[in-house]
């Protein structure tokens, strides 16, 4: 698809272009590209996991974000991507800065083979929005030798709402809010913990 083309669609043409199914990376423009350029919406993603007992989800997001926000319950490994770096406050910013977790490859990959995943399983990565942690993690994992990982284009949380007294709260889409299943519990079997 002509990406100048993609480029012009309104959002909700877009929009309903990604319900319709996984998409390749081209007809994915609002997104950041994958490697494999393999996509999917939050309820895309539940349905995968439904149809392919193999499916595996990978939730990267910083332990503290799904304190406050919630877990997928069906999550099979929880790996951040990037870290709250809570010994540095940026004036700049007036907040914590990402930092990269150096170890995100080798703890998922222990995960991944402790689960014994094949390397054509269906992988599902998920972060708060889809693509900014998501897009990344899952290259990391294709460069593993993975030859199915998508990445969750709506998040955990989706979009944010454009209008109203709730305007730019993420309560459009995503998995909380598709009616998927999702606790502030998070497994303890699952659950990060750092290898300090």
């Amino acid at each position: 698809m002509n990406m100048a083309l993609i480029g012009a669609l309104a959002p909700t043409a877009l929009a309903a272009m990604l319900a319709a199914g996984p998409v390749l990376a081209e007809e994915a423009a609002a997104y950041r590209e994958t490697q494999l350029g393999l996509y999917v919406s939050a309820a895309e993603a539940y349905e995968l996991m439904q149809e392919n007992e193999r499916a595996v989800l990978i939730d990267v997001r910083d332990p503290v974000e799904i304190k406050f926000t919630g877990f997928a319950t069906p999550t099979d490994i929880h790996v951040p991507w990037v870290l709250a770096d809570r010994d540095t406050f940026s004036e700049e910013a007036k907040s914590w800065p990402m930092v990269r977790n150096a170890d995100f490859a080798s703890q998922v990959r222990a995960q991944l083979e402790a689960l014994d995943v094949a390397e054509d399983d269906p992988i599902i990565v998920m972060c708060r929005s889809g693509s900014t942690r998501s897009a990344p993690a899952a290259d990391a994992i294709a460069e593993m030798g993975f030859s199915e990982v998508y990445s969750v284009t709506d998040g955990f949380e989706g979009g944010k709402l454009e209008e109203g007294d709730s305007k730019g709260v993420r309560a459009v889409n995503g998995w909380r809010n598709s009616g998927l299943p999702w606790s502030y519990e998070v497994d303890p079997e699952v659950a990060w913990r750092s290898v300090d």
